[in-house]
C-alpha cells in the first residue's frame, strides 16, 4: 500500500557507558532532503547516515537528530597544553600586577581555560558506525511504520472519493446520451415554427444532427477518465513510491474534466463537471503529502 510522506522515529541505545538518541521527523516534499544534525566527535558519520536513510525512504523534508555521549574512559587519552597552559599563567600575574590584586592562581583554574586540556577520543570507528546503524535503523523502522499507517488512511479516503468521480462520470455520460435526441427534437421543433408550410429537407436536418453531436460528444473524454480512474485505483495498492504517478494522472484527469465542461450544453453535466473538480482538487491535495 501507499506510504505517507508524514512521519517520526525516535530510538534510544545504551552499550556500556555509550548513548545513542536519534529522532527523525518527516513532512512532504517533492524530493528527498535530507538535514541530519550530529555532535561534532561523530560528524565523520554523517554519510553513513545519509545512505542509509536513503535505502529506505524515496520523498520527503527528513530532519534527523543524532545525540551521542560518550562517558567510557576506555580508549580516551587526556593532554596538557603546557605550552598554552604557561601564557595563560603569564598574563594572568602581569594582569595582577598592574591592577595590584591578588593572584593567587590554582592549576584548576587554568585547566577551565580553552584548549588548555585536550581529550582525544580514539574510538573505534567500526564499533561506533555498526552502533550507529543499528539504533538510526529502529527510529526508521518507527518512521516508517508510522507513514505506512497514515498511507493506509490516505488511501481509503482516495478510494471512497475517486468512487465518487466515478459515479459522477457515469452520470455524465448518461446525460450526454440524451443530448442528440433532445437536440433533433427541438430543432425540429424550431424548424417547423420559422419554415411553417416550407418543405424541410431531411437530409439537411441529419447534418446539423452530425456536427452538433461531434462537437458535444463526450465519449471520448469518458472513456480516458474510466482509464485513468482504474490506473488510478491500482496505483494505491502498490508498494512502490506512486505519489508521482498519482499527482499526474489527477492533472490529466482534470483536463479531460474541463474539457467535458467546454463541450457540454448541459446544465446537468455542468453541475456534475463541477463536482468532480472539486474532488479532484481535494485528491490532488492528499496526494502531495504520498511517498
Amino acid at each position: 500500500m501507499i506510504k505517507s510522506m508524514t512521519g517520526y522515529g525516535r530510538a534510544d541505545k545504551k552499550v556500556e557507558l555509550r548513548d545513542y538518541q536519534i529522532e527523525i521527523k518527516s513532512v512532504n516534499h517533492k524530493y528527498l532532503d535530507i538535514t541530519i544534525k550530529m555532535p561534532k566527535n561523530i560528524s565523520h558519520k554523517e554519510e553513513e547516515i545519509k545512505k542509509l536513510v536513503k535505502s529506505k525512504l524515496h520523498r520527503g523534508k527528513i530532519d534527523i537528530l543524532v545525540t551521542f555521549t560518550d562517558n567510557s574512559v576506555e580508549n580516551k587519552k587526556i593532554t596538557l597544553n603546557t605550552d598554552l597552559a604557561k601564557i595563560y599563567i603569564n598574563q594572568l600575574r602581569e594582569l595582577a600586577q598592574e591592577e595590584k590584586i591578588w593572584s593567587d592562581i590554582q592549576v584548576t583554574d587554568i585547566a577551565k581555560f580553552p584548549d588548555v586540556l585536550i581529550v582525544e577520543n580514539n574510538q573505534d570507528d567500526e564499533m561506533l558506525e555498526q552502533e550507529l546503524q543499528e539504533v538510526t535503523m529502529q527510529a526508521l523502522n518507527q518512521l516508517i511504520e508510522m507513514r505506512r499507517n497514515e498511507g493506509n488512511k490516505i488511501a481509503e479516503d482516495l478510494q471512497k472519493r475517486i468512487g465518487e468521480i466515478k459515479e459522477k462520470v457515469e452520470n455524465i455520460s448518461n446525460l450526454s446520451t440524451g443530448l442528440i435526441e433532445n437536440y433533433i427534437v427541438k430543432l425540429n421543433a424550431r424548424i417547423k415554427e420559422l419554415a411553417q408550410d416550407c418543405e424541410i429537407d431531411e437530409n439537411r436536418i441529419a447534418q446539423e444532427v452530425v456536427i452538433y453531436a461531434d462537437k458535444c460528444s463526450v465519449e471520448e473524454e469518458v472513456t480516458r477518465l474510466n482509464s485513468h480512474i482504474s490506473q488510478f485505483k491500482e496505483l494505491l495498492k502498490s508498494d512502490e513510491n506512486v505519489g508521482k504517478k498519482l499527482d499526474f494522472i489527477i492533472q490529466e484527469m482534470n483536463r479531460e474534466t474541463n474539457t467535458i465542461g467546454s463541450k457540454a450544453n448541459s446544465l446537468e453535466i455542468t453541475n456534475e463537471v463541477i463536482n468532480i473538480k472539486t474532488q479532484l482538487e481535494n485528491i490532488r491535495e492528499q496526494v502531495q503529502n504520498i511517498e
